[in-house]
């Protein structure tokens, strides 16, 4: 497999190698946002309140639907009066009981970790709320419990549909007072994902493409790629998740400060190093960063200072910052130029961005 960047503005290879429509879920954000927010509010979400508050709220979901988790914590911000947790695992804590909610995602309804969890909550007396493929395995388990259900439409790729999972977690969340999120939220949050998508489209050449762009700074680079503030950090995951299902890529992600404590040594191995005499440059670091208006001012001093080192070491940086206000409309511009930009980086490789065999593989291999 060979990066070949030309076929990025090549329509006719965009169609041909992305036979499972890749680019097409990824565009449909929009889409997902407003069609999500409309069926969490057609559900009955009111026993979540009936009781008062939760005392933590549990989200159980694996790869796409996982992130959900993450990016409902970052939403709700720093002043929630009670804790969220992701589980991703086919365990539920210890210490969770009859006075917290489960919220158990799984676009499919047939994720065997989300399933196991959600069967423990019931059988524990938690309130649950399960997002997830009408008619499905999920779908029989909140119907025998009694507990709220929020349907998830099918087809396309799954792990393309994070709005679509993660919309009726805010919506439930607005329910139980953590969060201010009315229509008028989501509605830009939507404006901006489809501006976003016009401007990733296929058709638009690579010069002013950004998701066409970052893929080209993406390729033969070790992406390392960092969060200035908790909800940046949310999409830097996003982004190595993309890269390593999309691109079939390897990366990797972490949050400052503590990746200034860490990962920041990989700048003097051997990744970081450069022979300019030689005939090719190799794969060799680079460092992304993202940036966010919540960034607090010593890690704003950190990142800054992180930059200079980079650059003085000669590994290339690249800066991006989220747009909006909102933190849900900041998480959506960054998640989204991501899953763009790992897209076409596959597809500049010539790889079918859809297709995930070796994880259909090892599915199949535990379920023996």
């Amino acid at each position: 497999m060979s990066w070949e960047p030309d076929r990025l503005d090549d329509q006719r290879w965009l169609i041909e190698g992305d036979p499972g429509g890749m680019l097409r879920a990824v565009a449909d954000s929009a889409a997902q946002v407003r069609t999500s927010r409309r069926a969490a509010l057609e559900s009955d979400l009111s026993s979540l309140a009936e009781d008062g508050r939760p005392r933590t709220v549990v989200v159980a979901g694996m790869s796409g639907s996982g992130i959900a988790g993450d990016i409902l914590d970052v939403v709700c911000g720093h002043g929630l009066p009670l804790p969220i947790v992701t589980v991703r695992s086919d365990r539920l804590p210890g210490w969770i009981g009859a006075t917290d909610l489960v919220i158990a995602v799984s676009r499919s309804g047939r994720t065997e970790e989300t399933l196991a969890v959600a069967t423990e909550a019931v059988r524990r007396g938690c309130r649950l709320l399960a997002v997830g493929g009408p008619g499905s395995p999920l779908h029989a388990i909140a119907r025998q419990a009694g507990a709220p259900f929020v349907p998830v439409a099918g087809g396309g790729q799954a792990r393309a549909a994070v709005w679509a999972a993660s919309v009726p977690l805010i919506v439930a969340a607005a329910r139980l007072g953590l969060v201010e999120a009315g229509e008028e939220v989501f509605e830009e949050v939507a404006r901006r994902l489809e501006d976003l998508a016009n401007r990733c489209r296929p058709a638009s050449e690579s010069f002013i493409n950004p998701g066409k762009s970052l893929a080209m700074e993406f390729a033969e680079t070790v992406p390392v790629i960092w969060g200035s503030s908790p909800l940046a950090a949310v999409a830097a995951r996003r982004w190595a998740g993309a890269l390593n299902t999309n691109g079939k890529y390897p990366a990797m992600w972490g949050e400052l400060p503590g990746a200034g404590h860490d990962q920041m040594a990989v700048l003097d191995g051997p990744l970081a190093q450069r022979d300019i005499f030689a005939d090719e440059s190799g794969r060799s670091l680079r460092l992304f960063v993202l940036r966010d208006v919540e960034e607090h001012p010593r890690v704003a001093r950190q990142r800054e200072a992180a930059v200079r080192l980079a650059e003085d070491r000669g590994v290339p940086v690249t800066q991006i910052a989220a747009e909006g206000t909102h933190p849900l409309e900041r998480l959506a511009t960054l998640i989204a130029l991501g899953d763009f930009a790992s897209t076409y980086l596959a597809l500049g490789y010539g790889i079918d961005p859809a297709n995930v065999s070796a994880v259909t593989g090892l599915k199949a291999r535990v379920s023996q």
